[in-house]
Formats: structure tokens, sequence, C-alpha cells
């Protein structure tokens, strides 16, 4: 019962706006489902990591570390800014993609898009602080590592589920947006979005 309740939990956080979402979401936008999956195959990595750092007790020793801490959060806050400030400049382009001609232009490796979702993911510190304030009240004191463990990963599976969702609904609907002037308000709204969770994050300290 306590399981069920904590993945009716985890599925109620993962459909929350976040910056991995709109990451994924733009990713797809801009490069079809294909970039949109290595970008979301890359946030699960890191979640999964930040959840098994959270179960083995590493976790803990990071987030009352506090120059480690605040390292993470300042490089989290210049991942958005660059992430926001990327997505501007693509707005501004004036030979702006267009689904129709996108077999002529450069794609993205699934390298760095694999690349670019764990480490808006990885220095996020919110998700490491995350998992360390609520799993204990699910997981119980008494519970051993494979407990915890089963719980953060459930977490990350979760997100991952409707971060696909995300891939495969903005897939289906690329017709809709396969306007030039609509993938620039896509761009032009993800890049606000991005300094927006920026200065939240720096605000925070």
């Amino acid at each position: 019962m306590h399981y069920l309740s904590f993945a009716v939990f985890a599925l109620v956080v993962a459909v929350a706006p976040g910056p991995d979402t709109l990451l994924t979401l733009r990713s797809t936008v801009a490069g079809g489902r294909a970039r949109g999956l290595w970008t979301m195959a890359g946030i699960t990595v890191a979640g999964s990591l930040q959840g098994t750092l959270a179960a083995s007790g590493l976790g803990v020793v990071i987030a009352r570390a506090e120059p480690v801490f605040e390292a993470i959060r300042w490089a989290g806050v210049a991942y958005l800014v660059f992430l926001g400030a990327q997505a501007l400049r693509a707005a501004r382009r004036s030979d702006g993609v267009d689904w129709a001609a996108s077999e002529r232009l450069p794609r993205t490796s699934p390298q760095r898009a694999l690349w670019t979702g764990f480490l808006c993911n990885i220095t996020n510190p919110k998700v490491l602080a995350f998992n360390l304030a609520v799993l204990p009240q699910f997981v119980g004191a008494r519970a051993g590592v494979s407990s915890w463990l089963l719980y953060a990963l459930t977490l990350s599976a979760v997100g991952a589920l409707v971060l696909l969702g995300v891939v495969l609904g903005v897939g289906a609907a690329t017709r809709a947006i396969a306007s030039r002037r609509a993938q620039r308000r896509v761009d032009a709204a993800a890049g606000v979005a991005f300094l927006g969770f920026a200065a939240a994050l720096a605000v925070e300290g």
C-alpha cells in the first residue's frame, strides 16, 4: 500500500513542469523523436544516479557539504542560463529550422542529446534534495538499502514514462508545429522559462 501511494505521488510530481520536461519538449520539437528520446535517456540516467546517491547515504554527505552543494547549485544555474540563451538565440535566427527542410540541416548526435539531458538533471540540486526529503517518509527509518533503491528508482522510472509521453505526444503533433513561426515561439518560450528556472535556483541559496 505504501509503495502504491508512492507511485501515485511520483506520478503527480513527474507531471509538474520543470527543466527536464521543458528540455525534452524543446529537444523533440527541434530534432524529432530520436533527439527527444536520447535527451530523455540522459535525464533518466542522471535521475537514477541521484536516487542511488540518496539511497546509499552519499547524498546526505553531499547535501551537508555546503561548498560541494553550492558548487552543484551554481553549476545548475549556469547550465540553465546556457540552455535559455541557446533557445533564445535559436528563436532569433532568421533561418529557423523548418521541418520540411530538416533533412538538409545538421542533426544533433545521440551522444550530445544524451549529455544535454544528463547535465540538465545532474546539475539540479533540487533533485537530490527532493530524494533526501521525500524518500524517508515512504521508506521508513529501518528500511534497508534495497528498499531505498526501489523507491528511488521508481521515482526515476515514473519520470521517464512521463517524459516518454511528452516525446511521443510532441512527435505526433509535428505537423501542427511545423511552421517556422511556431518553432520560434517554442524556442522563445523555452528560453524565457529556462532563465526563470535559473533565477529561481540562484536566489534559493
